[in-house]
């Protein structure tokens, strides 16, 4: 690779673009790319996506399969677990899991392991980004000493008056804003915050990705880009935890959350709705949040706000397993020894998603405190070993009216569009309801409990 090569090269058709993870964020950013008529090459360590990859296979349920093998047919996509292939790329992008350990501290485990993949392979001219939600001062904190070890360099800096710094590679952020299931924004339709270690690094960055998202939004530095994924998580984190926090209160003073929120959200302006659940899923949400506050510490800061959302969402799953225990308290059963059938695994509705998703923690409560538990999802046949759950060998239940009857309680925890609400709770004993899918039914509400 020529040693001078400027941003506007990335600018240029048929690039060869690597993808380090080929996940719920990584496949898609992947065949946006091959769609885009680029080269691109997913790499990932588990060798059964490789393979279900190169197949044309999705193991994702919101990928189309005949999306990824049209990619792979026209030799604009494939996949490998071998990294030395880096070597050959124009971009590398990493698209890596940033979870948090049992201390809710950041892992950068993964992020850390990917950089020391690529700094063997690493050639003059390259693009490096990371995509992966993280704390401010990743990139160039971690990423950066990492890849510098090679000998090449990258140096930090800010402002138009750096413009012509010399670079040997380019290094860069752009968080992902992945979606699983949303039908009006796809990742063509989202704008695109990057952010570079230095000015070449970001209009490298900036001249990639225009090419496959109808607007780049360009910041001052890597830092500014992974504080504005925090920000944007942490808005809903917050918020969130209010309308949880708020569903307590008015449980007690006997007022229709639901309601509420529909006649606020008729204001015009000033109001966005958001809306309770039994506790926060998904990927970022849970997460994000923490690695700021964690950040914060090193600078003698206690971020408040989002330490006291946190422990107002954590709590929901616990009010829920306390709800259902209510509930039956109230037609004299006691929770140990009763049959629950828990409605929904994914961490939101119609996806394929188990990520934080609070169905396992539901369930593990439930278990603990000596329920019978069975779960319903039409997206998992089984739930998998997890990070921080194993409930082997459990596998979904067939939805039937005389079936239903048999369980003390159905919990519905996720409101998958699939559910024949109104046959639930007409066959069941006892419904417990954390999303209100509910709220449209008439017949049967003493059969109800809303929480």
């Amino acid at each position: 690779m020529p040693i001078d090569r400027k941003p506007e090269y990335f600018k240029g058709a048929q690039l060869r673009v690597g993808i380090i993870g080929c996940g719920y964020v990584g496949l898609p950013l992947g065949l946006r790319f091959a769609e885009a008529g680029h080269r691109v090459t997913g790499f990932d360590t588990d060798p059964g996506k490789v393979e279900k990859l190169n197949r044309g296979q999705s193991y994702i349920q919101h990928i189309p399969q005949n999306k990824i093998q049209q990619f792979v047919q026209s030799k604009h996509f494939g996949a490998t677990a071998d990294f030395s292939r880096l070597a050959e790329m124009d971009a590398i992008l990493i698209c890596v899991p940033t979870p948090l350990d049992q201390r809710r501290e950041p892992d950068l485990s993964y992020v850390e392991q990917t950089a020391q993949s690529i700094r063997p392979h690493l050639q003059r001219g390259q693009l490096v980004v990371l995509e992966s939600t993280t704390y401010p001062g990743t990139t160039e904190e971690l990423v950066l000493p990492i890849l510098e070890v090679t000998g090449m360099k990258c140096p930090i800096a800010h402002g138009p008056e750096n413009e012509q710094i010399g670079t040997d590679f380019f290094l860069a952020f752009s968080p992902e804003r992945e979606d699983p299931g949303n039908k009006q924004y796809g990742l063509a339709q989202i704008p695109k915050v990057v952010g570079g270690v230095n000015p070449p690094s970001g209009r490298a960055a900036v001249s990639l990705y225009a090419q496959i998202v109808a607007r780049v939004v360009p910041v001052s530095s890597t830092r500014a880009a992974e504080m504005a994924k925090l920000l944007e998580n942490i808005f809903r984190c917050v918020n969130i935890a209010l309308v949880n926090e708020l569903k307590l209160l008015m449980t007690r003073m006997g007022i229709d959350i639901w309601e509420v929120i529909d006649a606020a959200a008729t204001k015009p302006f000033g109001f966005m709705p958001f809306y309770p659940g039994p506790g926060l899923g998904g990927h970022c949400i849970p997460v994000d949040p923490y690695y700021l506050s964690w950040k914060a510490r090193e600078y003698d800061f206690a971020a408040r706000f989002i330490e006291l959302a946190g422990e107002v969402n954590t709590a929901m799953p616990y009010h829920v397993v306390d709800s259902v225990a209510a509930a039956l308290n109230e037609r004299q059963k006691a929770l140990k020894g009763s049959r629950v059938l828990v409605l929904g695994v994914a961490y939101k509705k119609d996806v394929d998603d188990l990520r934080e998703s609070p169905s396992l923690k539901i369930i593990e409560l439930l278990s603990a405190r000596g329920a019978k538990i069975d779960y319903n999802d039409p997206y998992f046949a089984e739930i998998h070993k997890m990070r921080h759950y194993n409930f082997e060998g459990m596998k979904s239940v067939a939805l039937a009216p005389k079936m239903l009857a048999d369980y003390d309680c159905v919990l519905i925890a996720t409101d998958h569009t699939s559910y024949d609400c109104p046959m639930i709770v007409e066959s069941a004993q006892l419904v417990v309801d954390t999303r209100n899918a509910t709220r449209r039914i008439a017949r049967h509400r003493n059969k109800i409990v809303l929480v």
